[in-house]
């Protein structure tokens, strides 16, 4: 298979592809998906050849992407896609929590929705800083 990028394409597939691998197998641990580390490795060992010999650098004997990728700034956009996933998430189960976790049709979808928006409104005014929980001692 053989694909033509620009210099640019090529770049972003760069990004995409650490992002990819990012959200694979950052929070895995030992049981990472080696055959997604492997392609990453590969393209990053290509950027050299590219003219990008600094988005790559070789560590046990692995071509990763660099220190210098990882710090360019490519983090704060998966924080950004982290922070507005979290507070979706966190929407949606605590209006389904208010629910009762009851199943949802076309009868109470409305409600769910009404209630997600609620408190997705209140995240994007307090964050979190209204959200409590009470500890019995």
């Amino acid at each position: 298979m053989q694909i033509e990028l620009t210099k640019k394409q090529f770049r972003r597939l760069l990004d995409m592809v650490y992002i990819g691998n990012w959200i694979l197998n950052s929070t895995r641990g030992e049981e990472r998906f080696t055959d997604y580390d492997q392609v990453e490795s590969m393209l990053f060992a290509r950027a050299a050849l590219e003219g990008m010999p600094a988005l790559a650098e070789l560590y046990e004997g692995e071509v990763i992407p660099s220190r210098a990728f990882a710090e360019g700034g490519i983090h704060e956009a998966i924080m950004e896609y982290e922070n507005n996933v979290f507070f979706d998430i966190l929407a949606e189960d605590l209006a389904r929590r208010d629910m009762n976790d009851a199943p949802i049709d076309e009868h109470n979808y409305a409600e769910l929705t009404s209630r997600i928006d609620a408190y997705i409104n209140e995240f994007e005014q307090h964050g979190t800083d209204h959200v409590m929980v009470d500890i019995e001692e």
